[in-house]
């Protein structure tokens, strides 16, 4: 009997979440520390009283207060599980035979699976030597069968954002007929002002693709709400893959509960920035090149020691997410917690 499965899903690999284990201080999942924002577990019980019923199909409210908030025609959004499902409903939406998508690495661990399944193919631009995308060595990698080039921005391991400058020169450089994608999972703790919002700047452009999450500083993990913004044609497109009812009825009012409480966001933002600022500079004094960060996480580029480092933090307790061979990603938590990650870095370095 022929075996039905798709031979290239077993180079795959597998999506590595941060590890989890009871009692010990996580900073492995990027999270912010501080819980839900007010009103969203008196929402999601609310919710709870009608779990009998299926959930909004077309997510309207939700999508008409994104709508009014940016400023845009409702039918330019989408939304679904978490903006890592949509950068997989995008890819399916622009794959064809000989395909190619285009983005940095190492960045998104979620790109090279979502792009294996759609189909298409892979071209992988290694980051700089200060762990930032390569535009010029991206540009040149755009050719005839390439449908995106994707722009993780702050970049997901390493930290680093694109600037204006940089993204103003993809826009300028590609065909429009290729969709510029930026990723701005962590845009809320975006400080640098070279950086932009790319909704903002770019939203009129007919081949930007922006994805947002609800997962990071709003603090809906748990629940998976992220959205995207398009022209109307791909934000159809895209529509058209995702799985029917994808968010779900607490999910949705969850994130309506959130954004009623941006002020409050903000201000917890403010704490994970603040830390963040002082936790990069003080792992630079033990370990060269700890790039600039504007998300609530830092990398530490120890190359073979990054497991070493990981296994040596979870000795203590303390749980970060290692990628062997490259380095470590460490999340912003409570100070006390942040305290604890410098004392066992302190302690491996001069081991």
């Amino acid at each position: 009997m022929s075996d039905p499965l798709r031979e290239d899903l077993a180079s795959i690999p597998r999506y590595v979440p941060g590890k989890a284990i009871p009692d010990a201080v996580k900073l492995s999942s990027n999270e912010v520390p501080y819980g839900p924002l007010p009103g969203v577990v008196e929402a999601i019980t609310d919710a709870a009283e009608n779990v009998h019923r299926y959930p909004d199909l077309g997510v309207v409210r939700l999508r008409g207060v994104l709508a009014e908030r940016l400023g845009l025609p409702v039918e330019r959004i989408v939304t679904g599980t978490g903006s890592v499902a949509l950068i997989g409903h995008l890819m399916q939406a622009i794959a064809k035979p000989g395909s190619e998508v285009v983005y940095s690495w190492r960045s998104f661990e979620a790109y090279p699976i979502a792009a294996t399944v759609a189909g298409l193919k892979s071209v992988q631009v290694p980051n700089t030597p200060d762990h930032r995308h390569d535009i010029d060595a991206m540009l040149a990698a755009v050719g005839p069968d390439t449908r995106a080039v994707v722009i993780c921005s702050p970049n997901n391991p390493t930290g680093p954002a694109v600037t204006a400058d940089e993204l103003d020169r993809v826009f300028a450089s590609v065909p429009e007929d290729v969709l510029v994608v930026v990723d701005e999972a962590y845009r809320e703790f975006v400080t640098d002002p070279a950086c932009p919002d790319a909704i903002e700047r770019y939203a009129d452009r007919p081949n930007a693709v922006v994805f947002r999450t609800f997962s990071k500083a709003w603090g809906l993990a748990g629940l998976r709400v992220g959205y995207m913004v398009a022209r109307p044609e791909v934000a159809d497109a895209v529509s058209r893959c995702v799985i029917p009812f994808a968010v779900n009825a607490a999910a949705q009012r969850a994130a309506l509960a959130a954004l009623e409480a941006e002020g409050e966001m903000r201000r917890r933002v403010a704490l994970v920035t603040s830390e963040r600022k002082r936790m990069a500079m003080a792992a630079r004094e033990l370990v060269p090149d700890v790039p600039d960060t504007q998300a609530n996480f830092f990398w530490l580029p120890l190359g073979e020691r990054a497991v070493a480092f990981a296994a040596h933090c979870e000795q203590r307790s303390i749980l970060v997410r290692p990628f062997a061979g490259d380095g470590v990603r460490v999340t912003v938590g409570l100070p006390e917690e942040n305290d604890a990650l410098l004392e066992a870095l302190r302690a491996f370095v001069e081991a």
